[in-house]
């Protein structure tokens, strides 16, 4: 009988490298998940292999949001930029003329909006934290 897909087989490893027993009351896997206050403040514990995914498309969606936003920006400081010629194109096609000091203010607001929307997305990202991870050492001198 194979176990089921989302179980997690993979050997843990104690801090010298030893491997732990899959019983055993310091396996990482057996820590429980869910939110809680932890020294660092608020984190979700959830299985690593869902932490992976959530550090790596959070981070990946936080950097894509800042290039947006910067280029939003540059757009709205330059006004030979490619992206402003673009979308002025594409108004004037719509059949908007829009002024330009309201083309200015929409893409600055716009351009702010990602990057705080990015920073956002990257802070939440980092409240997950996998199984095992960072778990208070009870006879280390660590604090």
């Amino acid at each position: 009988m194979s176990p089921p897909p989302d179980h997690d087989d993979t050997q843990a490893f104690d801090e010298t490298g030893d491997p732990v027993a899959k019983d055993a009351e310091e396996d990482p896997r057996n820590e429980p998940t869910g939110p809680r206050v932890g020294p660092d403040g608020r984190e979700i514990v959830v299985p690593f292999r869902l932490y992976k995914a959530v550090t790596v498309f959070s981070t990946l969606a936080a950097v894509i949001a800042y290039l947006i936003g910067f280029t939003l920006i540059d757009a709205a400081t330059l006004q030979i930029s490619f992206v402003r010629t673009t979308i002025v194109y594409l108004l004037n096609n719509a059949g908007l003329y829009p002024s330009d000091d309201l083309l200015v203010a929409v893409l600055a607001i716009t351009g702010i909006g990602f990057l705080v929307a990015g920073t956002a997305v990257y802070v939440l990202g980092t409240r997950f934290r996998g199984q095992g991870m960072g778990k208070p050492q009870g006879d280390s001198s660590e604090t």
